[in-house]
């Protein structure tokens, strides 16, 4: 389908499918068994320019948004997921700079993260505040002129790896969720820690680290718009980053499908290609159908967002859910055209259904999504018969 890209996201879509195809495809495995972050490959991605796509020109990015991000995020995860969280996930750290930022804290981490030199990562999940954001329990104590920071961040992708940090934190735990704020916290400040990196099933390539508060001093002048925002700020955030989860799996979900159709026709079974048979090209057919759904509403969700549109949450959970579970249908069933060869970690599809798991969970469970749907459509229902 033509989704009527302009020339300059067209370039980009190009480049990184190359990249994917020749800097990342070959290395992918090898990441993945060593538990490997895939620094080599960021610093492909800094070379290139296309750590910034998404960041405003005046803050040394290349002024794109949410829909640059979404066609980078799909063509390197066709390459690796895990990989390509790089700058998926940095993009999930700097959203919350970019929507609630001031011009000064724009100026001081924006652009080092626009070049590549810096990483970043978003700080909210919890070992007990996971779909319940609500219920963080690190805490921000204002004294002075600066909050002392404690707690435990569980699952953070990029953890340990990146510079900077965006972290949600009580500052009233009288308040519940009101009571939440976000800071910026830099990964070589005192107090700062990083637990093991996580032994994964999928994403290995990804660091996932717990990131650990000690009296850690954050000067108040790091605070994201004023207290008592944090939990808007995690909201609006996924509101803005959902696409970017979709996009990981639409790329995950591509690379499956392709891999199935080179392997189905070269497969015989019976004399003749397995690809003839009608079972298998229904498989094929219903596998490109829902791919290409997934990249319409990824897009539309996309341009939505770009284009100010202030209701995104319905949207943003609809194409990271829909996405998500095609990756891990067409991932299940690449692995059943291969048979059993499916099942072995010499052949890609292997890879490609751990990978696309966690598309379902992170960023707000599936579960999770279809409530933000379904409350959104009653609302607005509700709305419709006020008018």
């Amino acid at each position: 389908m033509d989704y009527l890209l302009t020339e300059e996201q067209k370039m980009l879509r190009d480049l990184c499918r190359q990249i994917a195809k020749e800097k990342i495809k070959p290395v992918a495995l090898e990441y993945d068994e060593n538990n490997e972050f895939a620094w080599e490959i960021v610093n492909v991605l800094a070379e290139s320019d296309i750590c910034g796509i998404y960041i405003p020109e005046e803050y040394g990015g290349m002024g794109g948004g949410i829909m640059e991000l979404a066609i980078a995020t799909e063509e390197l995860s066709w390459g690796c997921g895990g990989i390509a969280l790089g700058l998926a996930a940095t993009g999930l750290g700097t959203i919350p700079i970019i929507l609630f930022g001031n011009d000064e804290q724009k100026r001081k981490y924006l652009p080092d993260i626009a070049k590549g030199k810096k990483l970043s990562a978003f700080c909210l999940t919890e070992a007990e505040a996971g779909s319940d954001a609500g219920g963080i329990k690190t805490t921000a104590r204002k004294e002075g002129d600066h909050y002392i920071l404690n707690g435990t961040k569980q699952w953070i992708t990029n953890a340990g790896e990146a510079e900077v940090y965006t972290v949600v934190a009580m500052t009233n735990k009288q308040k519940g969720a009101r009571g939440a704020s976000a800071f910026i916290v830099e990964k070589n400040w005192p107090g700062v820690s990083f637990g093991k990196k996580e032994n994964k099933m999928g994403i290995r390539s990804s660091a996932t680290r717990e990131v650990i508060f000690t009296d850690c001093k954050v000067p108040k002048e790091n605070l994201l718009g004023k207290e008592g925002l944090g939990f808007i700020v995690a909201m609006k955030t996924f509101d803005n980053s959902r696409p970017g989860v979709a996009a990981q799996a639409l790329g995950i979900a591509q690379r499956a499908l392709d891999e199935a159709v080179v392997y189905t026709r070269q497969r015989k079974q019976f004399g003749q290609s397995i690809s003839s048979f009608q079972g298998v090209q229904f498989m094929i057919a219903d596998m490109a159908v829902k791919i290409e759904a997934s990249r319409a509403m990824i897009y539309s969700a996309a341009r939505m967002i770009d284009s100010g549109a202030k209701d995104i949450a319905k949207v943003s959970a609809m194409c990271k859910l829909f996405a998500s579970d095609v990756a891990m249908e067409v991932t299940t069933n690449a692995v059943q055209l291969f048979g059993g060869y499916g099942y072995m970690k010499e052949y890609p599809v292997e890879k490609l259904m751990r990978d696309a798991k966690i598309t379902q969970i992170y960023e707000g469970t599936n579960q999770i999504q279809r409530g933000v749907i379904a409350s959104s459509i009653i609302k607005e229902s509700m709305s419709d018969k006020k008018d």
